[in-house]
């Protein structure tokens, strides 16, 4: 199982879990290599960094910048490049660890 699908799993059991992400589409809010925790809500807003299903893709750490009450939420990296529109959404970060500094989001 690979590490998008154990934390869907995870979130939709527990209602939170926890990954590595890497890129540095983020920057400079997370870092390459960041583990974040990520916790199931029931509402969802912009500035969210969450994990998602983006056009079939798993995405694992990027912001909504825009909501829509039928397209849904647009998910976006820290640069401006736009994924697209979604309504999966699994989880939102709330826990940002790089190395030994660790952050609320």
């Amino acid at each position: 199982m690979n590490k998008y699908l154990r934390l869907k799993e995870e979130l939709e059991n527990t209602g939170t879990g926890s990954m590595k992400c890497f890129g540095n589409s983020m920057l400079p809010i997370l870092k390459s290599g960041s583990l974040l925790t990520f916790t199931k809500a029931e509402h969802y807003e912009i500035g969210d960094i969450v994990f998602c299903k983006v056009r079939g893709r798993f995405i694992d750490a990027h912001k909504i910048v825009q909501t829509d009450t039928n397209k849904g939420f647009l998910i976006a990296n820290n640069h401006g490049f736009e994924n697209g529109w979604t309504k999966i959404i699994y989880g939102k970060a709330i826990r940002c660890e790089y190395k030994q500094e660790e952050k609320e989001l």
